[in-house]
């Protein structure tokens, strides 16, 4: 079958540039002996985290417990939660993940830290842990060396719980400075820092300028989107994922509406630097998607010499490629345009 004769909208995944993709940053990874751990978020299905792991990543990570448990019964066993996970209700579902994987989670208080001491005494299985520290994200992550060297201090104490090394998100100049300093003070405490996690797909191919990195978590890298683009790190002839969907109506000369609206595009913009609008229109660049409803997008084709016309496909390169695969169902692969498979999009919808 010909992705021109599918039905719309459905997101298409080039297999091509996804195993260019996925071989590109594994051999910087080899180039400076970083294992790269990659982040299922962005496509959410088994069989792409097992090319990722065929091609030398040293295990996955995901996001929420369900998440885990989908690759899980897909048979992979090195997984890391990076997310502080909290509560009665998360004991049991971890301590079966616990069981099944060789799980590393990624905290940054006590709170979490006791779920997980239950959750590993439940399963009685080892579980490492590493201690989230904030970089520049202002997002989750102890604030200070000292922090991370207490918390760590407290993993020790705990049964079935090993204390693993740091966590970040993102990686730059202040990740770099955070490490040193945490080297230097964990070695005072004769405590073995053994794997420094950082991660982010925009800057994925400087993470070897920051000294004691040990790991590398991308997960966009696989698709790559609009973002990646015009952050720099991918081209777009490197997006894998384009969003086919068809033109519905021309209710004026500058004005199209397609089928794709916010439950297949979503609603998240992208950096006014690097585009206009909810995605890139591949057949019309000049084109600009305003507005997005449920079920329609209207674009502007103002700025447009050719325009689309009634019952066309259009391709869309979208804003943040992770949110549109988490929206669908299934999705289509292919190459060179002939569609290989039709695969149901396993770990979507997971938010516990």
């Amino acid at each position: 079958m010909d992705i021109k004769d599918l039905d719309t909208p459905i997101p298409a995944i080039d297999l091509d540039r996804v195993e260019a993709n996925i071989k590109k940053i594994q051999s910087y990874c080899d180039k400076y002996n970083i294992n790269l751990r990659p982040h299922i978020k962005t496509h959410k299905l088994p069989s792409m985290a097992y090319k990722q792991l065929k091609a030398g990543a040293n295990g996955i990570t995901c996001q929420k417990i369900s998440e885990a448990a989908v690759m899980a019964a897909a048979g992979i066993k090195d997984i890391l939660l990076t997310y502080n996970i909290i509560g009665k209700t998360k004991i049991e579902p971890l301590a079966n993940l616990a069981k099944q994987t060789n799980l590393s989670i990624a905290i940054d208080n006590k709170v979490a830290l006791d779920t997980i001491s239950q959750a590993a005494k439940l399963a009685k299985k080892e579980i490492k842990i590493l201690v989230e520290f904030e970089s520049g994200n202002k997002r989750l992550g102890v604030q200070t060396t000292q922090a991370a060297l207490s918390l760590a201090q407290e993993i020790i104490k705990l049964d079935y719980l090993t204390f693993d090394g740091l966590m970040t998100y993102p990686c730059g100049e202040q990740a770099g400075k955070f490490i040193k300093e945490a080297k230097e003070l964990f070695s005072q405490a004769n405590i073995e820092i053994n794997t420094v996690s950082v991660g982010g797909t925009p800057t994925m191919y400087s993470v070897h300028k920051v000294a004691g990195v040990t790991e590398l978590r991308v997960g966009t890298y696989i698709y790559n989107d609009v973002n990646t683009i015009g952050s720099g790190a991918a081209k777009l002839n490197q997006c894998a994922l384009h969003v086919h969907t068809t033109v519905i109506s021309r209710p004026s000369k500058n004005r199209a509406v397609i089928d794709a609206g916010s439950k297949t595009l979503s609603s998240d913009l992208t950096n006014p630097e690097y585009g206009q609008g909810y995605g890139l229109i591949l057949e019309y660049p000049e084109a600009v998607i305003y507005k997005l409803n449920e079920e329609h997008g209207i674009i502007d084709l103002s700025a447009c010499n050719k325009k689309p016309k009634i019952g066309e496909v259009i391709r869309i390169v979208p804003n943040h490629v992770c949110v549109v695969s988490n929206l669908h169902d299934e999705l289509v692969t292919h190459r060179n345009g002939i569609v290989e498979a039709v695969l149901a999009v396993w770990a979507r919808g997971k938010t516990r």
